[in-house]
Parts: structure tokens; C-alpha cells; sequence
């Protein structure tokens, strides 16, 4: 039989098998040739009247590219697309060659935005894109594909006279004087050409349709890589705000109040969007979806916790650690006691201060309450936590978390002697989808309070570690590495993804 952490790397496995960029675009996109062909994306039809052209921009897009052009072959005229600087060496280097396009490919490949900061490649290949788009007729079909992760970075064009290197001084003053990341957006889109719905605008009448790979939390078109298809929901007069806000309002470049003096003061109506099609193909929640099925496969009660899990990594950690033992408790017959309703209590509190979109704790809990201990369960979430960083160790924000997880765990069960949790075999397992996790190699890492235990055994000061943002140097010291999670590159990205296995010893 295999181990709770074999099938925790199983399920994380699946649910990114399931938004790679080929599969995910061989599920959802067909040409249907013939007198008149058509675009098959998810059941709905496009037909192809004219000329088939391609763009994208983002992490993700080569690999989306390669499975696009496979599937269209002849039908498509050509293509542009804009992404990160480098990654076609690293993708030869990992020996994933089904993500690079063909020698003789009709779609040019522009890198830039080294460091996933806009300069002058990534301007040179958003100004390509925005001359193809310009350049369409009614008759014609824009095919655009959207990676969340580094597209926005890599549609820089400022609207003119505003030069690029002016758009980055404002948006990092904006960031030094505290200004949140939906706030530097709004500035940003206000600014260019393509965001904020700009290349869709710039298409029209061309049909234009979206396939989009989402690294948000929610999903909002109008946020993936700043929108660039979606109608905004932003004005100008929200950008003014956000600029008197933090004091700049009063000097700005002369070109930025020009370009801010000009703009509509409405955003463009949705019904001037009615030429384009924007459709989700791969989210946190479809991965999630995956291995729920795959779970329930294996044999275990399998729940969904969220796809929007944020917050500081040190508090979602209680918020899986005090799951966790309430599940125990429901294992050990003791689901219904004083000691089951203070963490539930503590549960709604914590579910309450961070603030989880769309997440129903309360229903959540009531589903616990029914399951028995005779299957073993696994709970499955995603999202995007963040680490405030204090010390100078290596890991990342999911090592840190599985880490805190089996630390936390580990210390419920030295303070109750009687601990139920001790009757059960747990596994917490905390990945990137990207296949990266920090400055290492790990995507994340599996964890529990056995392994915690046997560590402090060894003499390893597992809170020392974690007070160093060391998390990483505590995995790869102990055991080897083995608990570490390396997926090398996987060539998509739709944030982290947390699995929790539990069985009855």
C-alpha cells in the first residue's frame, strides 16, 4: 500500500498535470476544418471567415503556444508572442521540448522582462503585438493567450508621449510610499495601451478570443496580467485618487498629465466588449477539482476547502493546524465536546480575520461533523500565502508553511498526553504549481508532527530554522531531502496548492 505522502505527491501531481499547457488546450480547443472551418473553444463556435492570428504574453504562453499551433496548423496566418527573458534555454535545458515551437514556426518569440521587470525587449514585443491587433478587419479571428504570472510585465507599452522608464519611476514611488499591489494596477493600466481592456479595443471588429491561465485568487478578468481583453473596471478618476492619495498628484511628469488630462473620465462600456470572449482555461480551482476526483479515487473522503486561501504564513498555519486536530477529534469519537467546540469556535475567528473570499467555514465544519472514522480523509486548498521575512535562511512560502504546520501539530499533541491526534497518521503537503518555491529548486515540501518529533530527537531546533526563514536547510539536512517536493519546471502557474491526509492508526 502506499504511504499518506505518497499520495499526497500523487494528488499534487494531477492537479498540475491538469493545467499544463497542452493538455489543458488539447481539453479545450479544436478546428473544426472543412468548407467553412471553425474554432471548437469549450463547446462554443468562432468561425474562421479570414486570417487566424495568435497572440500572447506571460510565463505560461510558450507551452500554451506550442499546443495552440499544433491544434490549428494550417489555419493560423501568424502569430507574436511576448515572454519572460530566458525561458526557452531553461525549457531546452529541462529537456521539455513539447514547449518550445517548431523551427519553422509561424509565431515570432520575443523575450524580455528580465526579472519579470518591463524594459526595453518586453516594450518592443508589446508594441509588435499592438501593431498585428491594429492591423485586423472584421473578418478576421485574434486568438489571444493570457498567463496571469509575468503578463503584465511583458505588455508595458505606456500610451504616448509617456516613456517607459516614466511609468516605472511613478509606479516604484507609488510602491516605496506603500501603495498596495491593486493600487499600483490601476495606475499601471490607466497608463498603457494594451491593459484595461487596450488590445482588445485596439482589435476591433476583429473577433478576439481569450484563453486565460489565471494566477489570481477569484479568478477577475479585469486583473489577470492588468486585463488586457476584459472591460476595466477602473477610471480615471481612480487613478487620480490613488495619486492624491500618496501626495504625487502634483509632480507628475508633464507626459503623464497629459496622457491623464485626455483620458475618458468613464471606462469603456461592457457592450463595447460584445467582439470579445475572454475564457478561463486553467484556475486553482480546476487543479483542485482534479484532485479532489483523483482523492476520492484512492479511497478517501475528499473536501475543498478554498481556492483563496491568503494571508501570513504563520497564521494560515493555525488555521490547518487547528482543522487538523479537529479532525482527529472526530476520529476518536470526540467530535461533540468541549475541547471540539473551542476549536471550532477558534476556527471561525481565525477563518474570520483572514478574510477568505467565498468561504463558508461554518458549512465546512458542519460537513466534518459527519464523517466517521472508518475512511480516511483528505482535504485539499489553494491560494497564495505570504512570509514576512525576518531571517537570511533559503526556503519559500510553502516549505515555511508545511514546516509550521508539523511544529504546530507537533506541540498539540506534547501538550495533551492523551492527545487523540495521536491515533492518527496525518501528512500536510504545501506546493507551487510553477514548480517553485523560493530561491531553491524545492516547489514546496511534505511534512508532519512525527517527522517533527524525530528531528528535535536528532537534535535539529526546528523553531531556530523558522526564525531564520530557513525552512529549505531543515528539509534538506534531515532525511536527505526526502520530504522535500522538486517537480522541476512545469511550465504553468495557478498559485500553490495544500493537501491534508488523514487515516486512523
Amino acid at each position: 500500500t502506499m504511504s499518506l505522502r505518497e499520495h499526497a505527491l500523487s494528488l499534487f501531481r494531477s492537479a498540475v498535470g491538469t493545467v499544463r499547457p497542452a493538455p489543458m488546450l488539447k481539453r479545450a480547443l479544436k478546428l473544426q476544418g472543412g468548407g467553412c472551418p471553425q474554432l471548437l473553444v469549450k463547446g462554443q463556435a468562432f468561425p474562421v471567415k479570414r486570417d487566424l492570428y495568435l497572440v500572447g504574453f506571460g510565463k505560461a504562453v510558450l507551452g500554451m503556444a506550442a499546443a495552440a499551433e499544433e491544434i490549428l496548423g494550417d489555419h493560423l496566418t501568424g502569430g507574436i508572442i511576448n515572454v519572460p527573458r530566458g525561458i526557452q534555454e531553461s525549457l531546452r535545458r529541462a529537456g521539455m521540448q513539447e514547449m518550445l515551437l517548431k523551427p519553422h514556426s509561424k509565431i515570432q518569440v520575443i523575450e524580455g522582462a528580465k526579472n519579470n521587470l518591463p524594459d526595453a525587449e518586453a516594450l518592443k514585443g508589446a508594441v509588435a503585438i499592438q501593431q498585428l491587433a491594429e492591423g485586423l478587419t472584421a473578418d478576421d479571428l485574434l486568438l489571444v493567450l493570457i498567463s496571469g504570472r509575468g503578463g503584465s510585465a511583458l505588455l508595458p507599452a505606456p500610451i504616448p508621449p509617456i516613456l517607459l522608464e516614466e511609468k516605472e519611476k511613478l509606479t516604484k514611488l507609488l510602491a516605496s510610499r506603500g501603495a498596495a499591489i491593486q493600487e499600483l494596477n490601476i495606475v499601471r493600466k490607466t497608463l498603457s495601451v494594451l491593459k484595461g481592456g487596450g488590445l482588445a479595443q485596439l482589435a476591433y471588429p476583429a473577433r478576439v478570443v481569450s484563453l486565460i491561465l489565471s494566477d489570481v485568487i477569484g479568478d477577475p478578468l479585469d486583473i489577470i496580467a492588468s486585463g488586457p481583453t476584459a472591460a476595466s473596471s477602473h477610471s480615471v478618476q481612480d487613478c487620480l485618487q490613488i495619486l492624491t492619495k500618496y501626495n504625487l498628484l502634483h509632480n507628475l511628469p508633464k507626459s503623464v498629465e497629459t496622457v491623464l488630462s485626455s483620458c475618458p473620465s468613464k471606462p469603456t462600456a461592457p457592450e463595447n466588449y460584445s467582439h470579445v470572449s475572454n475564457i478561463i482555461l486553467g484556475s486553482n480551482t480546476l487543479a483542485l477539482d482534479e484532485a479532489k476526483c483523483q482523492a476520492q479515487g484512492l479511497g478517501y473522503t475528499a473536501l475543498v476547502l478554498s481556492a483563496a486561501i491568503h494571508g501570513e504564513v504563520g497564521r494560515v498555519a493555525t488555521l490547518y493546524c487547528q482543522l487538523i486536530q479537529l479532525l482527529c477529534l472526530g476520529f476518536a469519537g470526540l467530535g461533540e465536546g468541549p475541547l471540539a467546540d473551542e476549536l471550532r469556535g477558534s476556527l471561525l475567528q481565525l477563518a474570520a480575520e483572514l478574510q477568505i473570499p467565498g468561504l463558508d467555514l461554518d458549512e465546512f465544519l458542519q460537513a466534518l461533523r459527519g464523517l466517521g472514522p472508518k475512511r480516511p480523509v483528505c482535504i485539499l486548498a489553494g491560494g497564495e500565502t505570504t512570509v514576512q521575512l525576518q531571517g537570511s535562511g533559503k526556503g519559500g512560502r510553502n516549505q515555511e508553511l508545511a514546516l509550521r504546520v508539523g511544529l504546530g501539530l507537533h506541540r498539540a499533541q506534547a501538550t495533551e498526553a492523551s492527545s487523540p491526534q495521536g491515533r492518527c497518521e496525518i501528512i500536510f503537503l504545501s506546493g507551487g504549481t510553477d514548480g517553485q518555491d523560493g530561491p531553491t529548486e524545492a516547489a514546496g515540501a511534505s511534512c508532519s508532527p512525527r517527522l517533527v518529533a524525530e528531528a528535535l530527537r536528532e537534535g535539529l531546533d526546528v523553531e531556530a530554522f523558522l526564525r531564520n526563514n530557513d525552512s529549505y536547510t531543515f528539509f534538506s539536512q534531515f532525511q536527505g531531502g526526502h520530504h522535500l517536493l522538486v517537480t522541476g519546471l512545469t511550465g504553468t502557474n495557478v498559485m500553490d496548492i495544500q493537501a491534508i491526509l488523514i487515516r486512523a492508526m
